[in-house]
């Protein structure tokens, strides 16, 4: 059926007379799919009204304009990472969105929200059955094998009440418009729904690209779902204020961005299984404060490894005891482990009737239709239909021949593989299912300034809340690139779109505020999780080392390049700026004797280099993406862009002007990211950590500079390096008009307490950390860092820079990598060493 265009011209009539134009030409050029359910056009071929009053506002951007706010969004896409990760791949892919929305109304979306919140209802009551009193297999209702064929019925489970008396606190359900307009489930999503924190960044980047078309389309808000998911978790937890988590199974996740997302904006803490332990019945965190209680952990990690005790002994991922502790009734933790059993299609074609025996009524909306082949009837009827029905596998998990793994059709197979699956058809039949084949139906997207039809699936979500189940009012929507597909993920380069529900009248701004009775004011700023503070340490190293070495550079190519300057580029002070880069890995040995533009390149680029600039920026980022969730998006953007810029510039060859340019930049970002830390991070432990890292770093640093060109037979190329390489010249040449002595030098490089770059600045530092820093006992004695910190001190203090040597020095600088030892020891509590502190309150 042609569309009808009627209503498209009375829109027109609005528009200036290029917006019509514009308008038209999309209109008419648009071409919807033969016999597939379009968005922008009704079942008459009518243009809906709100995708007209949307692509009419969406007109009058002009192309210029348009591109510009668009881009802007993709910049904050980049500079904030959000990203990705492909199942296998190693490297992020940036998020792709679609400047145009999915829009549905205000009525149709009360159709879908209803769906939705009954199958939620229904899992939560079905998986009450299966490990409870299994009445459903035991009448025959539902066969034993659908259930425990899939890996994801844990056994242990059974009859454990769930703490907080949910099994679901968070529904998804995969939804496709049919060939008769109607939805229809796709998929169900129990065991850890993902996509909720895309859809809320989804919702933030096109919100700020067109803000005034976003708020003209009366959009319903999404923050008041999440403000209710994040108090229905409360309510499952004994205490009233209770320490909710989200585990993570890492930064290696598909989708640990958007963990550390949902995270941040919840304010929950953000862990992965080696954070937390188990202990008589009750889980705790790891804290460099010792144990504290874990009240609520929203799961993101796969069932199956959330236990190595009790489930899959191979899992590093998990916390061993976990169970038990869920069996105490200690922890309660959602989804509950076990959930996933009703993601296996095993068990679609049983729904209808077991949701008229739960619930008392029929499906408000059906599934794609689904025969179970561990069934004589079932495998029948797909065996006669084998060409024309999907093959899809019965229960998650890959196929041993890798054919079998996911939904397939006869037709796509080659030969070989069309033997590989009857082969295991017939020896197992119970491991399939046959599905009535659906095409998608499909969305209007923006493709090189031309709207076109795309199929796309949405996924809606629903939680439970103090007042009942949730529907969030919009979902994560992925759409698909081919013009032909039966079922969209982000691993077959679809892109996403932000999903607007258009209200009828106008929607009012929803004030997340508490009531001030609610909430008691406090300014503590939570206890430090130990990998949290071990990341935030090492960042605070990489960042600092990569800064000496950038110094090193400088001062190399700085003095060939000025003919009036002490020469370091010739004689023993090159050697000893060469053998300082080899030590610290920076170069290798076969650089010795290299031209110094030659040495510079490669202390800068070479990826290879453990100790070269780009790798030690490359490890602090991938330690800063370990806990995204506690640095801001500037520190992240000026991070990622200084990596990015040192892999993108990296040349062959290049001059020492050259390299003096790249050193000099990259010096300035790293001053703004100490400048971000030190002005824009609260002063709670996450900074002391960092800084402490930067200041064991520099002191260690100084006293290898210092050891390196600071001997008996020092030269003045050899004082003059020292003090570019500490940053002090101006201080030393404005303090001392006599020129270059060694013992003033030392002093100002090692004692002097009011140069930010001397040891003794260093010290003093650490020792206001420390003293800031909780003490997992209460005996009064000193813990072993500020046993080793407190003589260090001393000594500085009362040194003489004149009675100094390269022993001495040397001893302050293995003084500082034991401390270095000591703090990790003492704070970053893995294994073993997580132990309580003796207070009261340890356990809380």
């Amino acid at each position: 059926m042609a569309p009808d265009l009627s209503s498209a011209a009375r829109a027109r009539d609005a528009l200036g007379v290029s917006e019509a134009a514009r308008l038209a030409g999309w209109l008419r050029d648009y071409r919807p799919l033969p016999g597939v359910p379009d968005e922008l056009f009704d079942a008459m071929g009518r243009p809906r009204d709100y995708w007209l009053s949307f692509l009419g506002d969406f007109a009058e951007y002009q192309e210029a304009d348009f591109k510009s706010r668009f881009s802007l969004a993709t910049r904050h896409i980049r500079d904030t990472g959000v990203s990705y990760r492909i199942y296998g791949e190693e490297n992020e892919r940036s998020w792709p969105l679609n400047p145009l929305p999915l829009l549905l109304s205000e009525a149709e979306w009360a159709q879908i929200a209803a769906g939705v919140e009954q199958r939620a209802n229904l899992m939560e009551a079905l998986l009450r059955d299966f490990y409870g009193p299994a009445n459903l297999v035991a009448d025959g209702a539902v066969p034993a094998a659908a259930l425990t064929g899939s890996k994801d019925f844990l056994r242990p489970m059974r009859g454990i009440e769930p703490p907080g008396g949910r099994y679901i606190q968070l529904y998804a359900a995969d939804l496709g418009r049919g060939p008769d307009g109607r939805w229809w489930v796709l998929d169900d999503r129990t065991q850890a729904p993902s996509g909720a924190g895309y859809a809320l960044e989804n919702r933030l980047v096109l919100s700020r690209a067109f803000p005034n078309l976003y708020n003209a389309m009366n959009v319903q808000r999404l923050a008041p779902f999440f403000d209710d998911l994040r108090k229905g978790l409360a309510q499952t937890a004994e205490r009233s204020d209770p320490r909710i988590c989200l585990m993570t199974p890492g930064p290696f996740s598909e989708t640990y961005f958007e963990q550390a997302h949902l995270a941040r904006y919840l304010g929950f803490l953000l862990v992965e299984g080696d954070d937390l332990v188990a202990r008589d019945g009750r889980v705790y965190i790891r804290t460099i404060a010792g144990l504290r209680r874990a009240d609520v952990i929203w799961r993101r990690v796969d069932a199956d490894f959330v236990d190595p005790l009790e489930l899959n002994g191979a899992s590093r991922l998990g916390v061993p005891g976990l169970i038990e502790a869920i069996r105490s009734g200690g922890v309660a933790v959602l989804n509950m482990p076990g959930s996933g059993v009703l993601e296996s299609k095993a068990l679609l074609g049983f729904l209808p009737k077991l949701c008229r025996r739960l619930l008392g009524e029929e499906l408000k909306m059906p599934n794609v239709a689904t025969w179970w082949c561990g069934q004589p009837t079932e495998r029948a009827h797909v065996e006669r239909e084998l060409e024309t029905l999907a093959i899809a596998p019965a229960f998650d998990g890959p196929g041993a021949d890798g054919v079998t793994s996911k939904t397939r059709l006869m037709a796509d197979l080659s030969e070989a593989q069309r033997q590989a699956f009857l082969t295991r058809f017939n020896d197992r039949p119970g491991d399939f299912v046959g599905q009535e084949v659906v095409r998608l139906s499909t969305t209007p997207v923006l493709r090189d300034s031309q709207i076109s039809p795309a199929p796309f699936v949405l996924r809606v979500y629903a939680a439970a809340t103090p007042q009942g189940m949730r529907i969030m009012s919009g979902g994560f929507c992925r759409v698909s690139q081919r013009p032909d597909v039966r079922a969209v993920s982000m691993g077959d380069d679809a892109s996403t779109a932000d999903v607007w529900v258009i209200a009828d009248k106008l929607v009012e701004r929803v004030s997340l505020l508490a009531n001030k009775e609610d909430v008691q004011v406090r300014r503590i700023l939570g206890h430090l999780p130990s990998r949290a503070a071990d990341n935030l340490y090492w960042l605070g190293r990489y960042l600092e080392r990569a800064e000496a070495t950038l110094r090193l550079v400088r001062s190399l190519c700085t003095s060939l390049m000025d003919s009036e300057a002490a020469l370091h580029g010739s004689g023993e002070t090159l050697e000893r700026l060469q053998e300082l880069l080899i030590s610290w890995e920076a170069i290798g040995e076969e650089d010795d004797g290299a031209r110094a533009n030659a040495i510079a390149a490669h202390a800068l680029f070479d990826q290879e280099a453990y100790g070269s600039v780009t790798s030690l920026v490359r490890r602090a980022r991938r330690t800063a993406a370990s806990m995204r969730e506690r640095l801001s998006a500037d520190f992240w953007t000026l991070l990622t862009n200084l990596e990015s810029r040192l892999v993108q510039n990296a040349p062959h060859e290049l001059s020492e002007a050259e390299a003096l340019q790249e050193v000099e930049t990259a010096l300035q970002i790293l001053a703004a990211l100490a400048g971000l830390a030190q002005e824009n991070m609260n002063r709670g432990a996450g900074w002391r950590f960092l800084d402490m890292g930067r200041r064991i770093e520099r002191g260690i640093n100084t006293c290898r500079f210092a050891r390196a060109v600071a001997g008996e037979a020092a030269t003045t190329d050899d004082l003059d390096l020292l003090l570019d390489l500490a940053d002090s010249q101006i201080s030393y040449r404005a303090r001392y008009l006599v020129g270059l002595a060694l013992t003033p030098v030392l002093d100002m490089v090692m004692l002097d307490p009011f140069n930010t770059r001397s040891l003794a600045f260093q010290v003093v530092a650490l020792k206001e950390h420390l003293a800031a820093l909780p003490a997992l006992l209460d005996d009064g004695m000193l813990e072993e860092p500020s046993r080793i910190l407190l003589p260090l001190a001393t000594q500085v203090e009362t040194a003489d820079a004149a009675s100094f040597d390269t022993d001495s020095i040397l001893a302050f600088e293995r003084t500082l990598l034991r401390l270095s030892d000591a703090v990790a020891d003492r704070y970053f509590l893995r294994g073993a060493n997580a132990v309580p502190t003796s207070k009261s309150t340890a356990l809380a």
